[in-house]
């Protein structure tokens, strides 16, 4: 199995007093700052549809390791932000949970580990944790944006109102651009347009008590050819890349460029074809979405994720009483009616955990001294930076 240059683990449960990360592998001598951190965290508490419990958590991260005088230092980066909502939890009774709710770890969680109460899995399987992913992943932006690399998202789906481009877009400004808009909203739709139709949507779901869905998109900048490999299965970027995506909660499906509506075209519909611009190989289009053969090909990283409607609602649903066996009605747990705009900055983090992790991959070094040069030194898509043989050669295996 592939090992990755970086690593991190999350402990913690969702009312207990913290949540905790470490982040290994980072590289030494770039800047990092809790305020960076703390933008990025604010991100995650903001869009229309969270529900009570934003209006609780102001989250910090506080960096305890890593990071000195506000550069790090080749060690572990640890992180702890405080749980405000412990106070109402620390010294009270915790009533017993024996009645599973559909779509959450409840039941799963139970059979896999043996609980003899329903909240163990709930604690730790929710989506609270997603907030050190954020912390996390802002540091990784951070060296990510040393290089010239940068990440945004929005909101392409909310329900049944859409705004997904037929043709993923290309261009580094146009890409901006949409970023800028989406976080003039409270939905982070990039279509200004459609900001109307997704709130009232999803007004129309709080009134009826019901929670909803949609998919959201990021898109990766000034990310360089050959992050990734085909070699292997699990170097492949578009691997990578999903298994993070998909590791959100209530993600439900991942796509890249034009994903599966390619299906439904022919294949010389479906590709991006190359020409010279000068020196430069370039493609007018960017449907594969910045990936070829499990490796970024220079164009912008385009990945949709698609997240269902929360599992959590007011309105009951039918279920078994495990301590029982009775058919019983699930109890309601505070959520979110829609949390779709809040999982931008999310796959946001994911996508830049795995890609700083390629390039560190891919660039080596123990600090940003020495992986700046090689940085430089990579190959670009020119003709004259990859010359060709042109000759005749044979495999030269020896077989039986």
């Amino acid at each position: 199995m592939f090992t990755t240059r970086l690593r991190f683990l999350t402990a913690g449960e969702s009312h207990g007093p913290s949540l905790t990360g470490i982040l290994e592998g980072m590289p030494a001598g770039f800047p990092l700052d809790e305020a960076m951190i703390a933008h990025e965290l604010g991100r995650r508490q903001q869009g229309y549809g969270s529900g009570g419990r934003m209006k609780i958590e102001s989250d910090h991260a506080r960096i305890t390791s890593g990071v000195m005088a506000g550069q790090t230092t080749g060690g572990p980066i640890a992180f702890v932000i405080e749980n405000a909502d412990f106070k109402n939890w620390r010294d009270r009774d915790v009533q017993p949970m024996t009645v599973p709710r559909p779509g959450h770890a409840d039941l799963t969680g139970a059979a896999k580990y043996g609980y003899r109460d329903l909240r163990l899995s709930l604690e730790r399987a929710s989506a609270r944790e997603t907030a050190m992913r954020v912390a996390v992943g802002a540091a990784c932006r951070s060296l990510l944006s040393t290089f010239g690399i940068e990440i945004g998202g929005y909101v392409t789906r909310i329900g049944t109102v859409d705004c997904t481009d037929e043709e993923p877009r290309h261009d580094a400004g146009e890409l901006r651009a949409r970023f800028a808009t989406a976080e003039g909203n409270d939905v982070r739709c990039p279509d200004e347009d459609v900001v109307p139709a997704m709130r009232q949507v999803i007004e129309n779901t709080i009134k009826n008590k019901d929670t909803l869905g949609g998919v959201v998109e990021i898109a990766a900048l000034g990310v360089p050819a050959g992050l990734g490999s085909h070699v292997h299965y699990d170097r492949r970027i578009d691997a990578r890349l999903a298994g993070a995506l998909m590791s959100i909660h209530a993600a439900k499906g991942v796509e890249f460029g034009c994903g599966f509506a390619v299906t439904l075209r022919n294949g010389t519909k479906a590709q991006d074809e190359l020409r010279c611009d000068g020196d430069d190989i370039v493609r007018d289009s960017n449907r594969a979405g910045g990936i070829e053969g499990g490796m970024t090909n220079g164009a912008p990283v385009i990945a949709r994720t698609a997240i269902k409607p929360i599992a959590t609602t007011i309105a009951s649903l039918q279920s078994v009483d495990l301590a029982t066996g009775e058919a019983s009605a699930t109890n309601y747990e505070r959520s979110d009616f829609c949390q779709v705009p809040r999982a931008v900055p999310i796959a946001e983090a994911m996508a830049a955990i795995v890609l700083a992790d390629a390039l560190c991959e891919k660039l080596g070094g123990d600090s940003l001294q020495e992986m700046k040069p090689r940085f430089d030194a990579l190959k670009q898509l020119r003709v004259s930076d990859l010359p060709m043989n042109a000759k005749p050669w044979r495999f030269g295996y020896e077989t039986d």
